[in-house]
């Protein structure tokens, strides 16, 4: 045995335990509660896919940790707050003194979907997985491991809380120009028909350029293999952590592009689905194409990035209104080229676009910076979890929320 290897059997006997996963936590299966049972509330509802709706009651007192049982398996969620854990779900019952936010992170790296033992649909058996063999971190080290991965996610909390005030406050500005129209000057402009004088309803055929998607053959290996160009999928948009979207899940090739009914088109336009989930948005930061769940706007000198965006957005329920469908709802671009949109002056869509269009690069730069922290994060966690990068000599600074005491218990702290 070398002198490493020795150094990492002495690591690994003196920091961490073989053990089962019962071992360390209890889990139990989640409440069932249907839709027509559920009150609205503040109480999180957590499937196997997360927090799904809100209840006006709870089952478990929070913190806590819920596993995905049945449907998608093996999903880890932290609850900060009480909450109701589904029957998709088994949530830990007895953590059995171990730290909260380490099991949150351990759990991660076990890849519980492949202790699969349903026959026909996934399902996690919580017996089979309390007797999963791990190798566990001791009670000594696990703050230090859940306070160096909780110093990641919370830097990529506060990013969000930041993202969503920018967010918030753009909308409100628009709302308040363009919906309540009270912009700046309106005490000059006189009301006609119940719309500003000088303001115009085009039809979208006349406003700006949009586009439909398409899929390069799938079963042809070139149009996909190395391929560099960003094709979206409307998953790309709903399981994206922003607007802004840099790169798409699947990439085609230039030969895939050409050969297929999909279009490139430039970086910063609106990408909104436009079947079965209706006016999901996604703004690329790349030229890109979509398949074909798309309808994507393309802003000019008039309709500016922000501006329409606002519209796109705010205009969801109209368009799931005028969306039809035999097997799944759709807005087609023929119904959507006869909508029309309030069109102000020229200038004062400019004015709007100089007032947000800072707040926008802003959401853009922190979404870079989380994309960043959570793939840190990410290179970090089985490496600490599993010992290879040792932290028992590190003098950590525990985050706010996290107090060290004798027998190595960590206080209460918002992740998820």
């Amino acid at each position: 045995m070398s002198l490493t290897e020795k150094h990492s059997a002495k690591r690994h006997q003196e920091g961490f335990d073989e053990i089962m996963l019962g071992d360390a936590v209890t889990f139990q299966r989640g409440f069932d509660i249907t839709k027509k049972e559920q009150k609205e509330g503040k109480i999180p509802i957590v499937s196997s896919s997360g927090v799904s709706s809100f209840h006006k009651q709870f089952k478990v007192k929070g913190p806590g940790v819920v596993i995905g049982r049945k449907g998608t398996l093996g999903t880890v969620h932290y609850l900060r707050e009480n909450y109701w854990p589904h029957d998709t779900t088994l949530w830990v019952k007895d953590f059995k003194g171990n730290d909260q936010r380490l099991i949150y992170y351990f759990l991660q790296t076990l890849r519980l979907e492949n202790f699969d033992a349903g026959s026909s649909n996934p399902t996690l058996n919580r017996n089979h997985v309390h007797k999963i063999k791990v190798v566990f971190p001791k009670l000594g080290l696990q703050k230090k491991i859940a306070a160096i991965l909780s110093a990641y996610d919370d830097l990529i909390e506060n990013n969000k809380r930041r993202i969503g005030l920018l967010e918030k406050m753009a909308e409100e500005i628009y709302c308040e120009w363009f919906v309540r129209f009270r912009f700046p000057g309106h005490e000059q402009v006189k009301m006609v028909k119940g719309v500003p004088e000088g303001w115009a309803k085009v039809p979208l055929k006349k406003a700006f350029t949009y586009t439909g998607g398409g899929t390069p053959a799938k079963e042809v290996e070139r149009f996909w293999k190395d391929g560099d160009v960003n094709w979206y999928t409307p998953s790309d948009i709903t399981a994206s952590q922003g607007v802004f979207l840099s790169r798409s899940a699947d990439q085609c090739t230039e030969e895939g592009l050409s050969r297929s009914s999909a279009r490139l088109f430039p970086a910063y336009s609106i990408m909104m689905t436009s079947r079965a989930t209706i006016g999901a948005i996604g703004i690329n930061t790349t030229p890109a194409c979509t398949n074909q769940g798309f309808i994507t706007c393309i802003p000019n000198e008039r309709y500016h990035m922000t501006f329409l965006y606002h519209w796109l957005k705010l205009s969801k329920p109209h368009f799931e209104l005028l969306s039809g469908g035999a097997t799944f709802a759709e807005l087609t671009k023929g119904t959507f080229k006869r909508i029309e949109i309030l069109t102000p002056p020229k200038e004062l869509v400019g004015d709007f676009e100089n007032r947000v269009l800072s707040m926008f690069k802003q959401i853009e730069l922190l979404l870079k910076q989380i994309d960043g922290l959570a793939k840190i994060r990410g290179m970090l966690l089985p490496r600490l979890i599993s010992g290879k990068l040792p932290v028992e000599n590190l003098n950590i600074h525990f985050p706010p929320g996290m107090a060290e005491d004798g027998e190595g218990d960590v206080q209460k702290s918002a992740h998820g």
